[in-house]
């Protein structure tokens, strides 16, 4: 009899344990970041998204109970080799690297990289601006003390032998010695003012050639900041991005295309501080997934920022597994049937606002 009882025991408790283990095997935890419009977080805190609607859509046909867990990118690859997540979700790109950590699905969406840059219009603002920054009043600034000395070397020198022009109490002798300086050294040379004696005729003398020096390095400085700054921006392709401010996100599929490119660039914490970057003039060029710049653009920034039409990379984006995952070949199938059907492209048409 006791026998029997220890042997119901144990099978009781093995169901018990078995019962515990196929629940916590049935929550799947699911690793994803915000990626719009693949993966979306909402005002109340929940994921939506075309990469969203496609794993709920699988999680429904194969009868899955599942969570989300947020997480960086490179989170999401390392926590599947650990076995931390059970999936990976967001608009994950296949690529070698990755392939030989991890096992993908099928990819469900097909795209590439591509380049946003400032519009034509922000290149001509950003030149603009330029004429109003510190440095633009801070070169004024330099110029007119230059001209107020010129102005007061020649009042001293013609404040007794020409007073009809230069004289009238110090401070609009020196201010007429200003006026003759400026309008000497633009060549405008009104002619209402004019030195008549010996040193202030050398003063002028001496003043006209400095003048033309002056006002040549002034203009040279100028056209060549301007032609710069338009070589520095004028980005139409792949091929023009070397040499110039180019930015992506750090560990993303572009960051890699550029290193392999031998391209240098900067990293930026999220796709909107790139956008910004561009908006206000600070870099030259944004590399990334083509979708998400197009997405982001059209949410804040078209006026200012655009993408280039050609795609410079191929990506596909798939659902991330462990390596040597049981539910992949389910996942296929699933993912097969339900992108295979009508529903799936409005779906994607209604998040990328191509409808």
């Amino acid at each position: 009899m006791r026998k029997l009882l220890l042997c119901l025991m144990f099978v009781i408790g093995s169901c018990t344990v078995s019962g515990s283990l196929l629940a916590q095997q049935g929550q799947m935890v699911v690793a994803t970041k915000e990626a719009p419009p693949f993966v979306i977080k909402n005002d109340q805190g929940e994921f939506e998204g075309i990469s969203i609607a496609l794993f709920e859509e699988i999680a429904k046909a194969r009868n899955l109970q599942f969570k989300y867990a947020e997480a960086e990118l490179s989170d999401m690859i390392d926590g599947l080799e650990s076995g931390k997540y059970d999936a990976s979700i967001a608009a994950l790109t296949v690529n070698a690297n990755r392939e030989s950590r991890i096992d993908f699905t099928h990819p469900y969406y097909t795209t590439g990289l591509a380049i946003a840059v400032p519009k034509d219009e922000s290149r001509l603002m950003a030149a603009v601006s330029g004429f109003f920054s510190w440095k633009f009043f801070a070169a004024l600034g330099g110029l007119c003390l230059l001209l107020l000395g010129v102005g007061l070397v020649v009042w001293l020198a013609e404040r007794k032998g020409n007073k009809e022009q230069f004289g009238g109490g110090t401070a609009k002798g020196i201010g007429a010695g200003f006026w003759w300086a400026a309008v000497t050294m633009t060549t405008v040379g009104y002619g209402d003012k004019s030195p008549v004696t010996l040193g202030g005729r050398i003063v002028g003398f001496i003043w006209m050639f400095a003048a033309i020096i002056i006002i040549s390095s002034f203009t040279a400085a100028i056209a060549t900041s301007l032609t710069v700054s338009q070589l520095q921006t004028k980005v139409q392709g792949v091929d023009d991005l070397p040499g110039v401010k180019v930015l992506t996100l750090e560990n993303s599929a572009s960051a890699a295309f550029l290193e392999n490119r031998d391209i240098s660039f900067k990293t930026v914490g999220s796709v909107n501080d790139g956008l910004a970057a561009l908006q206000k003039g600070n870099a030259d060029a944004m590399v990334y997934d083509k979708p998400i710049l197009s997405y982001r653009i059209n949410q804040g920034f078209s006026e200012e920022v655009t993408v280039l039409p050609d795609v410079i990379d191929r990506q596909d984006y798939s659902i991330g597994l462990p390596e040597g995952s049981q539910r992949r070949e389910d996942f296929n199938t699933s993912l097969l049937r339900i992108i295979n059907k009508p529903e799936w492209q409005e779906t994607i048409d209604d998040y990328l606002g191509e409808r």
